[in-house]
Order: C-alpha cells, then structure tokens, then sequence
C-alpha cells in the first residue's frame, strides 16, 4: 500500500454522492479552486479506505436509494473503513435520516438548504 504524501493530504477535495445532474451543477457551482468535487455512486471507485481519508467531508444523497444504499455507505465508512470522515447528509425523509444517525452520519439538511451552507463547510475545511 502507497503512503499519502503530505500534498496530497493538503488536497482540498470532498465526495459528493449522488446521480442528480442539478445537485452536481450546483455543488460545483459552489467551488472555488483548489476545492474539487469528486461524484460517485460506489465509495469502491474512490480506491481503498486510505485513499477515501484524504477527502475532507462527503455529501450524502438519501433520495439516491436506487443507486446505492445510503445506510450501506455510512457502515462501509464507519465499521469497515473505520474512518471519521464527516458525513453531511441531503434529502431522504425522517425514517432515513434517523437511521442514518444512529450509523454515526453527521448533519442532515434539506437540499437547497446543503447548498447554502456548502461554502460555511468549506471554509471550516480550508485547512
């Protein structure tokens, strides 16, 4: 396994997971460089758990049920992978988002509400 490198830590990227062109769009629109914006629908295409660590936060589509499981995301990331990336939620109704929050996931808000504080996170990320 290749160690990260101190750079490559330094990276200003997040994961945004979800199939919705208009949240894409959105999301991105929010982006300054160096911020990047990874999309996926399967944490696999990010590499292994080690490559997943160098993201600073994920944003988590709960209405994105046909794609992939929400709930099998957070338990790859929280039992598998051990990692305490933080996960902010978007979508999905109360059944989902309390499921969520037992699995550990962070903070849930409705979507136009994640685009509007998107740029808070990313500045409380712009380490």
């Amino acid at each position: 396994m290749t160690e990260p490198t101190i750079a490559r830590r330094l990276e200003r990227r997040i994961i945004l997971m979800t199939q919705d062109p208009e949240m894409i769009h959105e999301v991105q629109a929010c982006l300054e460089p160096p911020w990047e914006v990874t999309v996926v629908t399967d944490l696999e295409d990010l590499g292994a758990w080690n490559e997943v660590l160098l993201y600073r936060f994920l944003l988590l589509d709960l209405d994105e049920v046909d794609v992939f499981d929400p709930l099998d995301v957070i338990r790859i990331l929280r039992m598998e992978y051990q990692i305490n990336l933080p996960v902010f939620c978007f979508g999905g109704d109360a059944d989902i988002q309390d499921e969520m929050r037992l699995s550990r996931a962070d903070r849930f808000f409705s979507r136009e509400e994640m685009i509007q504080r998107l740029p808070e996170f990313l500045r409380q990320y712009d380490w």
